[in-house]
């Protein structure tokens, strides 16, 4: 018995984890994670084999790490997992070095080379952070505030690593190869909707282009992955924040779509998208694809007034519903909303201003603001106030005059909320629509160049 447990643990196979063949696959999250999976061949000998992967982001979470033979033949015991991220950098060796004598290679300004020694007080490295403290280097008994020259360190050891790298010892059930599946989730992936939607000088269609762009600040990049995109408000404890973020500067390419389009399915309680073909995502780089393209949507202008929130301002706002019936019907992932103008004068568009949408599904509305009209004024006054204690109730009236300096006609959504469960309203110069149990609306058509005046009375009552 003693000899067969020291044969089983004496036998360590070093396996050298690569990727072959296998495309790997990302589905990216909009709350800024992404679960990887990619094929890891493993060569399994007698014993207990000693696997080293170094295709894995910086910012992989090791406990979410599944290793399985994807046909369920072979069940993979993993021993022991470790989790590397601290990679091989000039501050990471210097801390390895901390009180230690180092060799510093010198070039004076006549070009002569020369070796100056110093002992490393602080290396000034942080692990896990982007900055870092200036290091203290003490040269010939005085300390210097950086470094006298270009460090030489000793030969390498397994102290680190050059890139990212998970470590398994796994004892197989079996002898021989087995392709194996890698899955983990992992921040420093994310991805994002946008919409373009023109419309002509005048009236309420509009053509509708969308767009998402996909981010990796992951620290690894992806040759040829095939790419889904998670659209919903998916349940994600969040870890603590990093010490330091990892560095927003991405490069952009657009991606050109000559096959193939985005499909689109609902996935348990979320949608879930695919990308037609195969994306190269490398680190810090930023891709777009267009998603989604609609022509002649109707998409009128509505102009609303509140004026208990913005006493002078209207609101412009584009309202359309996500329907097949009017161009749309594919479930709209939250995102920025861009409007442009098309000049009559010379054919060009102009931006006319931006919103954002949430999730949206098929068949609902979505509104959205532009703007505060230009030439639609209006004016809120409260015009007299009532209360009664003895009978328990008060009464409040209200003025709001709107001017239409446009030299076409409008019309105004009013809204105006009240303050109150039991209320009701006395006396009115307009029918109004009471949308729910503290807010009326009046619509208010006005000419060109008119200005008119809607007043109301409201009782509250509180016994």
């Amino acid at each position: 018995m003693k000899n067969h447990c020291s044969s089983l643990v004496g036998v360590v196979a070093m396996v050298t984890a690569s990727i072959a063949g296998a495309q790997p696959a990302l589905t990216i999250y909009n709350q800024g994670f992404a679960v990887v999976r990619e094929r890891v061949p493993l060569d399994l000998k007698a014993g207990v084999n000693e696997v080293k992967f170094t295709g894995a982001t910086r910012m992989l979470e090791p406990d979410s790490v599944v290793l399985r033979d994807p046909t369920g033949k072979v069940a993979l015991r993993v021993l022991e997992q470790s989790y590397r991220a601290d990679t091989l950098s000039q501050g990471f060796l210097l801390s390895l070095n901390e009180g230690k004598e180092l060799d510093f290679f010198v070039r004076d300004q006549n070009g002569r080379e020369n070796v100056v020694k110093g002992k490393v007080v602080r290396s000034g490295y942080t692990p896990g952070a982007e900055g870092s403290e200036t290091p203290i280097v003490e040269v010939a008994g005085k300390l210097r505030f950086s470094l006298p020259g270009e460090p030489i360190f000793p030969a390498l050891s397994d102290a680190g690593v050059l890139k990212p790298t998970l470590t398994w010892q796994i004892a197989g059930e079996r002898v021989g190869q087995v392709e194996a599946e890698l899955g983990y989730v992992t921040a420093g992936f994310s991805w994002e909707a946008a919409y373009n939607l023109i419309a002509p000088e005048k009236g309420d269609l509009v053509d509708i282009v969308g767009w998402v762009t996909v981010s990796n600040t992951s620290g690894q990049g992806f040759s040829e992955a095939v790419v889904k995109l998670m659209a919903g408000d998916v349940q994600k404890v969040q870890p603590p924040q990093r010490a330091a973020q990892m560095d927003r500067m991405v490069k952009m390419e657009m991606m050109a779509m000559s096959t193939g389009a985005v499909t689109e399915k609902a996935f348990d309680e979320f949608h879930l998208y695919s990308l037609p073909r195969a994306v190269t995502l490398r680190d810090r780089e930023t891709k777009q694809v267009e998603f989604m393209r609609a022509a002649a949507v109707k998409a009128p202008v509505v102009y609303v007034y509140e004026g208990a929130r913005h006493p002078t301002k209207v609101a412009v706002t584009r309202e359309f519903k996500n329907s097949e019936a009017n161009g749309l019907g594919l479930a709209l992932p939250k995102g920025r909303t861009r409007f442009y103008r098309k000049d009559d004068a010379d054919g060009r568009i102009e931006f006319v201003g931006e919103d954002t949408i949430d999730h949206t599904a098929k068949n609902e509305l979505v509104r959205v603001k532009t703007g505060d009209a230009f030439d639609i004024v209006g004016e809120r006054r409260a015009v007299d106030r009532s209360s009664s204690s003895f009978q328990g109730q008060a009464e409040q009236s209200f003025e709001i005059k709107l001017r239409n300096r446009k030299t076409t006609p409008v019309e105004v959504k009013v809204v105006e909320r009240l303050n109150g469960p039991n209320w009701q309203v006395v006396d009115k110069s307009d029918e109004f629509t009471k949308k729910d149990a503290a807010t009326i609306e009046f619509l208010v058509p006005l000419k060109p160049d008119e200005e008119r005046s809607v007043t109301y009375r409201v009782r509250y009552v509180w016994k």
